[in-house]
């Protein structure tokens, strides 16, 4: 039978954005409470008791009605708690789970809207110093968010590239502005019992197994399988992946500009240049399995240089914030990740 009041649907949003549940304060290092297991478990139990209350609200309104209209016999006035359509109440999310069960549930949802609103910051379209967008607009630059927050508790990425790589290759790896972030807002103090808390509510035995993993057929991504199926395939960060996933390189939409595949282009080779190091370093220990994964690493990429990610350089590609994912995201063809829908653009 359907009830009387209609339901409040909240929308999703990241962990520490206002709107989401969690009230950021205008200094990150002015939050009292440092511990993640701590914050998850209030936020939590605060979503709880705004979900109770919601409830509260509905049955009420549900009696009214019934009483205006005579129907108290005839209309149930209960709710239950699993009909309450705000995003955040977990049994309106796992009806079919237990109370137990909706709370890990929670918890792994927070951290992973966390992860993802770290990513944000790092490419400057948030700010632990401002609420709401920063970097929104086509072609926004480092400069663009400077002139909106003068002094950052956390720096954006200058070049709209991060890296997402086996391992810290690079200064501005992902796994290592992930790791700045948390110190800055928690602390280091709290870093490590973070970490853990992290690593272990995901199931992870390191951290940059989130943002790509390596496996026979490929390597993989449950970072941008998340946030792809956050943005229902209409993704605004963008993998550079060569065939097998032995380079990544994530960018941002909105500060996209042609020259940006350079960029990545040039990160390419630079990786290239290090791999080779590697390879000369594991031919001179004689260490002859981790020489030939070397190797076929630098094929994949030399192919994936020649083929794919030169040509589309050279080409100097414009997209149209307007246009929107569906038709700027196939123009870059095999260089992006592929995602299932997106593959051509509509005619």
């Amino acid at each position: 039978m359907a009830y009387l009041s209609a339901t409040r649907m909240a929308t999703p949003t990241s962990f520490f954005v206002e709107e989401h549940g969690i009230r950021r304060p205008t200094n990150p290092r002015e939050v009292s409470v440092k511990a993640l297991e701590q914050i998850v478990a209030q936020h939590r139990e605060e979503w709880k008791q705004r979900s109770l209350e919601q409830r509260r609200l509905e049955i009420e309104n549900n009696e009214a009605v019934a009483r205006l209209y005579g129907l108290e016999d005839e209309v149930p006035s209960h709710v239950p708690l699993e009909r309450v359509s705000l995003t955040n109440n977990s049994a309106f999310r796992w009806p079919n789970k237990t109370p137990e069960e909706r709370d890990l549930l929670f918890a792994q949802s927070a951290i992973v809207d966390l992860i993802s609103y770290a990513v944000g910051c790092v490419f400057g379209r948030y700010s632990l110093d401002a609420p709401g967008l920063i970097l929104a607009d086509q072609g926004a630059t480092i400069e663009d968010y400077l002139e909106k927050i003068p002094e950052p508790s956390f720096m954006p990425d200058a070049d709209n590239v991060i890296p997402v790589l086996d391992a810290d290759w690079f200064e501005d790896d992902i796994v290592e502005r992930f790791r700045l972030f948390l110190r800055t807002v928690f602390g280091d103090e709290h870093f490590e019992e973070n970490l853990r808390y992290i690593l272990n509510l995901l199931g992870l035995k390191d951290l940059r197994e989130y943002f790509v993993k390596s496996c026979k057929k490929g390597a993989s991504s449950k970072f941008y399988d998340d946030h792809v199926h956050r943005y229902k395939k209409r993704p605004i960060y963008w993998l550079f992946s060569s065939p097998k996933g032995s380079f990544n390189a994530l960018i941002y939409m909105h500060r996209y500009t042609p020259s940006t595949v350079s960029r990545v282009l040039t990160y390419l080779r630079e990786y290239v240049t290090k791999l080779e190091s590697a390879l000369a370093r594991a031919e001179r220990d004689n260490d002859a399995k981790e020489a030939d994964r070397i190797r076929a690493v630098l094929i994949e990429l030399s192919e994936y240089e020649h083929d794919v990610l030169f040509p589309k350089a050279t080409e100097n590609i414009e997209i149209d914030l307007d246009d929107g994912v569906r038709s700027n995201y196939p123009k870059f063809g095999d260089a992006l990740k592929r995602i299932k829908g997106l593959e051509k653009a509509d005619s």
